[in-house]
C-alpha cells in the first residue's frame, strides 16, 4: 500500500509543480504532510539535506522520503513517480520539435537562444563576482581573492586551450577550483 501512496503522491509533484525546485516544496510538503509520512520538522531538515546535496531538490527530496518510507524500493517508486511527468512531457516536445528543427526559422532562433543564455550565464557570473568582492551592504572592506581565483581559473583555462589545443574540462576547472578555494579562502 505504501508503494501505491508514494507513486500516487510524488506523480502528483511531479504533474502539479510547476516554476523549479522552491515553487514545488510547498506542495510536496502538502503532499507528504497529507500522507502523514513525516513531521513537519523532519520535512525541514529532508529539505536542508536534499539542498545541500547535489541534484534536484525535488528529485532529492522525493528519494529522501521514499526511502525514509519504505527503503530503496520506496526512494526508487517516489523518484520515478515524481520525474516522470517531465520526462513524458519532454519527450513529447522532442518527438514535435524534431521535425521543427529542420526549418531554418527555428534554427536561428535556437543560435540566437544559445548566445542569450552565454550572455545570461556570463552575466550573472559577474554580477556575483562582483558582489562577492565589493560587499557594500555588509560594511566589509573589499575582498579581491573572488577577483583573483576567477582570473586564475580564466588564465588556467585558456591557457590550456592556447597550450593544449583543448581546455580543461568542468569538472577538472571545479576540482581545481575547490583546492584554490581552500588554499586562499580556508588557510
Amino acid at each position: 500500500m505504501i508503494y501505491l501512496e508514494l507513486l500516487i503522491g510524488f506523480l502528483e509533484v511531479g504533474c502539479f509543480s510547476f516554476g523549479g525546485a522552491y515553487a514545488a516544496i510547498p506542495l510536496i510538503r502538502d503532499v507528504v504532510l497529507s500522507y502523514g509520512w513525516v513531521t513537519e520538522e523532519m520535512l525541514t531538515d529532508m529539505i536542508a539535506v536534499s539542498e545541500s546535496t547535489p541534484g534536484p531538490i525535488m528529485v532529492n527530496l522525493a528519494t529522501y522520503v521514499g526511502t525514509s518510507q519504505a527503503g530503496i524500493p520506496g526512494a526508487i517508486i517516489a523518484t520515478l513517480a515524481s520525474i516522470l511527468p517531465a520526462f513524458l512531457i519532454i519527450l513529447l516536445i522532442m518527438i514535435v520539435m524534431k521535425k521543427a528543427l529542420d526549418n531554418k526559422y527555428v534554427q536561428a532562433v535556437m543560435r540566437g537562444l544559445q548566445a542569450c543564455v552565454i550572455g545570461v550565464i556570463t552575466a550573472v557570473g559577474c554580477q556575483m563576482l562582483v558582489q562577492n568582492a565589493i560587499r557594500p551592504a555588509i560594511a566589509e572592506p573589499a575582498d579581491f581573492r573572488p577577483l583573483i581565483l576567477a582570473g586564475v581559473l580564466a588564465l588556467l583555462y585558456f591557457g590550456s586551450r592556447k597550450v593544449m589545443k583543448k581546455g580543461l574540462t568542468p569538472i577538472m576547472l571545479i576540482g581545481i577550483s575547490a583546492c584554490l578555494g581552500v588554499i586562499m579562502f580556508g588557510i
